[in-house]
């Protein structure tokens, strides 16, 4: 029996859809908001579990900034729009 390999591979649409979905919510690390501020947001606009929502906000604090959600666009704005209304520093990447 002599199969060959054939990798798979994505056209340039199917890779433009994946990469679509594949954004992160980011939230950088100030001096200003407390860790419970932060907390209360993430569980509020994230949708976070509070055990998530901490260590998310320690994680903020020691590395500087930290990927709090992963999504498409269209679910990351709003929440992205949520928290900066609150004055929490978050981008979308």
């Amino acid at each position: 029996m002599n199969r060959s390999f054939q990798p798979f591979e994505l056209d340039a649409t199917e890779t433009d859809v994946l990469e679509e979905k594949s954004h992160h919510l980011i939230i950088w690390n100030d001096d200003v908001n407390t860790f419970d501020w932060v907390i209360t947001a993430l569980i509020e606009i994230c949708k976070h579990t509070p055990e998530q929502a901490e260590q998310c906000a320690l994680l903020i604090h020691h590395q500087g900034k930290y990927p709090v959600k992963k999504g498409d666009w269209e679910t990351l704005k709003p929440m992205c729009e949520g928290l900066i209304d609150r004055e929490i520093n978050a981008t979308i990447s």
